[in-house]
């Protein structure tokens, strides 16, 4: 199948699955501010965060290694799958050992048990999730996105709607749903048969840690980058109209419709991410990512125009403003938050270099450096503007990240990028941001005239790019 042909397929089969799944998260957004006020809103994303934070490490990210070596036929699948349960069993076991060092956090007092039993249910479900998609089953990986997250929604219902247990319940909600999915594609795809104690092999292990552990201290610092604006708004000593939980359950609940990027962004990177593994040796390579990259980017910025444009409908409709009021201050910074997760994720995309040509360390060096960026930031910006301070502290250091990156990538892969063009983009993304924070006179005049310009200015590539796959599948 053609490259082209084969991206847009799995591109779709991934969107189907993902907006079914995001479709239902709606539901579950509107639960959570509906049931959690703004603190237990604030300590339930902190909770979230620290297990996204412990995972990579217990994995060893294994899961990136599963898809880089299972998605190429030169390597045994039972090796592989072998191998990556081994280790995460490993990392596991260990922090089992560690999990009483939980109680050193104040937000986790009593739910020490809860957090370890969420993490190894989720290193369960990525397993076996991850290997099904290395190996091309990615309708199943797709149904699988729908099921969990229905799931998800029912334990939801059931714990936090019905029994009213809050923090807890979505804990609950969380593991069983991971575990119900991790279960299902067991059996389903019959991995089962893929394990096996006389499969386990050292050089595999090593060719997979090798690939793999640069990736962890990368994983830690992009969550870093997100983990410290939350820790800094709710422990840092500062005046402002929001502080603590309550400033650390806003800036959570803002944060919900940039997520919505990050999901066209990642439904697009899990099929790329594959197209750009299996096509690493193809002559094609450098106009393959090219064209891909325009696209990508036109997408996301007029994605990004839009959500600006309608962030206060869409914060009136997300989130109920009759649990706590507070939520409907949220809508000031979601702008900012936008364009974060705008150059978050074409940082993603630029890291898919330093996966084709393994060289995950470059991927590491730069997550560090917007990592202290984000840090020094937070220090100095949100003593001045509060939560506004906290986003801007991560666009920097989301932006950073990425200009460093597309040097860096370039010299691997020589595609080209319009600069001209991206810096209008974002200048006027920008002015958006300001229109809606300040809100003048005429302000939807202006945000208006600013979602037409994105919209037509980075329509072009997403049409070219459209035709050539058109073109090329009628002549296949």
């Amino acid at each position: 199948m053609d490259k082209y042909k084969k991206l847009a397929s799995n591109t779709i089969i991934f969107a189907i699955g993902s907006f079914g799944a995001k479709f239902l998260s709606f539901f579950l957004v509107r639960l959570y501010s509906k049931f959690i006020d703004t603190a237990g809103f604030g300590i339930k994303e902190l909770i979230e965060t620290t297990a996204n934070f412990i995972i990579p490490v217990v994995t060893f990210c294994m899961a990136d290694a599963i898809i880089r070596y299972g998605l190429k036929k030169t390597y045994s699948k039972k090796k592989i799958f072998t191998s990556a349960a081994i280790m995460m069993l490993v990392g596991l076991t260990g922090l089992a050992l560690l999990s009483p060092l939980f109680n050193l956090l104040s937000f986790l007092d009593g739910y020490g048990f809860l957090l370890y039993l969420y993490i190894f249910c989720s290193c369960f479900r990525s397993l076996c999730s991850n290997f099904v998609r290395s190996q091309g089953y990615v309708k199943l990986f797709a149904a699988d996105g729908i099921f969990a997250t229905f799931m998800l929604l029912v334990f939801n219902i059931i714990f936090i709607a019905i029994c009213k247990l809050g923090v807890t319940g979505f804990l609950i909600s969380v593991i069983l749903s991971d575990f119900v999915s991790g279960l299902t594609l067991t059996l389903v795809a019959g991995l089962w048969k893929y394990f096996s104690f006389k499969e386990i092999d050292k050089e595999m292990i090593k060719k997979m840690l090798k690939y793999s552990l640069p990736l962890v201290p990368t994983a830690i610092m992009w969550l870093i980058t997100g983990f410290s604006d939350r820790l800094f708004l709710k422990y840092m000593d500062y005046s402002y109209q929001f502080t603590g939980d309550t400033a650390t359950g806003i800036y959570s609940a803002a944060s919900k419709i940039p997520n919505l990027i990050a999901m066209v962004s990642t439904i697009f990177f899990q099929a790329w991410n594959m197209s750009a593994i299996m096509e690493s040796k193809s002559e094609d390579l450098e106009n393959f990512y090219t064209n891909v990259y325009k696209a990508y980017q036109s997408v996301l910025y007029i994605a990004a125009a839009w959500l600006i444009a309608l962030s206060i409908p869409l914060s009136a409709i997300l989130l109920d403003y009759e649990t706590d009021p507070l939520y409907r201050y949220c809508y000031r910074y979601t702008p900012i938050l936008v364009v974060a997760v705008l150059m978050m994720c074409f940082s993603q995309f630029l890291s898919s270099v330093y996966n084709v040509t393994k060289k995950t360390r470059n991927s590491f060096f730069t997550s560090v450096i917007s990592a202290v960026v984000n840090i020094i930031l937070n220090i100095i910006l949100i003593k001045r503007w509060g939560i506004q301070g906290a986003g801007v502290a991560t666009l920097v250091s989301y932006l950073t990240c990425y200009i460093i990156r597309l040097i860096d990538c370039r010299k691997q892969i020589p595609f080209s990028t319009d600069m001209i063009k991206e810096a209008l983009n974002f200048v006027v993304i920008i002015l958006m941001c300001v229109v809606l924070i300040v809100i003048p006179v005429g302000w939807i005049d202006y945000l208006i005239a600013g979602t037409l310009y994105i919209t037509v200015a980075n329509f072009g590539a997403v049409i070219k790019t459209a035709k050539r796959f058109l073109e090329r599948r009628h002549s296949a």
